[in-house]
Order: structure tokens, then C-alpha cells, then sequence
């Protein structure tokens, strides 16, 4: 029993080299949720609970697929068909036992917001994939001034050195960002939107592939978008480590 609180004890003492103990108490008070825990989510949630954020709520609708073993860090043969949520959560809490996490089984839309944005959070990170959700979620925090960090389009891209974080107002070369930068206009959404994106030239696809998504249940539909299991990672990392530095205070932390 002494050695497992040792043990627990011990658990962010590396963190707390660097940031204090100030610092990992206020993360351990930190409520952030992440929209959509796939292949950018996923990253963003480990790097977030091995950080030692105190409370996550997590959204997404979907259930593991086998496609998504290329680049979801919760996706494995054992997976294959759970819940995310529920098996990003399990994850979770075997790395950090004492986090609380709300792992929440909808899909993000207007008809979802109020309640998905109910609670009382520190910071959002968008990891949605619909474009329709994406600007109605960062407006909706912006509305609220509740700290918001988007991911631009991370398919079809394979340089991580042209990986960056951003305004989405001062991004270039993301036909993602340009949509969103032009809908979120038209919403009085003109400025300070954080995002991670890619410079990288958009990447046609190669050919023709045996491999489907699934959409839902057994319905499923071509391959229109390519992936590698490093640009949607780097994603969520970066966006993750942004989240952190600002609940830390910055530099200032």
C-alpha cells in the first residue's frame, strides 16, 4: 500500500520539475473538453491526461473502425467496434486514476451545443471533423469567450515540419482554414480563433485503394481523404501542448 502512494505520488513528478507545484495543482483544477477523439483528438486527449488535467469531458459519436488503426491512438484489433469515448476514457484513468472523465456518446450540432456546452470548462479543443459543427462550435465559444483551439485539415498532408500553430485569421495554403476563416466572417468572427494547421500543398491521391470507411453501422462509402499516423498526432500534441501553456499562464506560469 505505502509503495502504490508512493507510486501516485510520484506521478507528474517530472511535470512538476518544470512547471511547480502550483503549476500541476492548476492543472490538476483545469475542466477541458475535447470535441471528436479520433485521430487528432486521441493525441490530444493522452498528451492532455499525461499532463495531468484534473477533469475531461470527451465527445464523439463514432465507434472504432478498423481504418482508423492507422492514425487513432485508441484504435487497435481489440477496439474494433467499441465506443470511443468509453475506450479513450478507459485509457484515460488507467493512466491517471484519479482524473474524472465524462465521456459522452453524441454527435456535436446546433441541436446538441447547449447541453455539450453546459458545464463549466477551462478550454475546448475542436477536433471535430464536419465543417458545419466546427464553425458553430467556435462560434458559440467565442459568443461565450471560452477559450477555443481548432484543427485545420490534417488529411492528405505528409511534412510535419510545416506543421504550425496559428490565428486562423493569418493562416495560408489550408483550403480547410480558407472556408473557415470566410463562414466564421459572415458569423462576426473575425479574429483570435487558435488553430494547428499544415502549409503543405494539398497531396491528390495516389490511387485507387481497397480500403473503406465505415460511415455508420454497415453503410460505407469510397476513400476521399488520405492519412498517415504522424500529421493527425502532431495535431493533436501541438494543440494539446497550446491548451496547457495557457492554463499554465503562458510564460508567465
Amino acid at each position: 500500500m505505502e509503495k502504490e502512494k508512493e507510486t501516485i505520488g510520484h506521478r507528474f513528478s517530472r511535470t512538476e520539475l518544470l512547471v511547480g507545484k502550483q503549476g500541476v495543482e492548476r492543472l490538476a483544477g483545469s475542466h477541458v473538453a475535447v470535441f471528436g477523439v479520433g485521430g487528432v483528438g486521441s493525441y490530444a486527449v493522452e498528451a492532455l491526461t499525461r499532463a495531468g488535467i484534473g477533469t475531461l469531458t470527451l465527445v464523439d459519436f463514432d465507434r472504432v473502425c478498423v481504418t482508423n488503426i492507422n492514425r487513432q491512438l485508441i484504435a487497435v484489433e481489440q477496439t474494433v467496434g467499441r465506443i470511443k469515448v468509453d475506450v479513450a476514457a478507459e485509457r484515460c484513468q488507467s493512466i491517471y486514476p484519479a482524473m474524472t472523465v465524462f465521456a459522452i456518446e453524441e454527435r456535436y450540432s446546433m441541436e446538441t451545443a447547449e447541453q455539450l456546452l453546459a458545464a463549466d470548462f477551462d478550454y475546448v479543443l475542436d477536433c471535430i471533423d464536419t465543417i458545419s459543427s466546427k464553425l458553430d462550435l467556435i462560434q458559440r465559444c467565442k459568443q461565450r469567450q471560452l477559450p477555443i483551439i481548432s484543427a485545420m485539415g490534417a488529411a492528405n498532408k505528409v511534412d510535419p515540419a510545416q506543421v504550425q500553430l496559428a490565428d486562423l485569421f493569418s493562416t495560408h495554403k489550408c483550403r480547410l482554414a480558407r472556408i473557415m476563416r470566410k463562414e466564421l466572417r459572415r458569423r462576426g468572427v473575425s479574429a483570435d480563433v487558435s488553430v494547428v494547421y499544415s502549409t503543405e500543398e494539398y497531396r491528390p491521391l495516389v490511387g485507387a485503394t481497397d480500403a473503406l470507411p465505415r460511415v455508420k453501422g454497415g453503410d460505407w462509402q469510397p476513400v476521399q481523404l488520405g492519412s498517415l499516423s504522424t500529421i493527425p498526432s502532431l495535431f493533436g500534441l501541438m494543440m494539446a501542448g497550446q491548451v496547457i501553456n495557457e492554463l499554465l499562464g503562458g510564460n508567465d506560469g
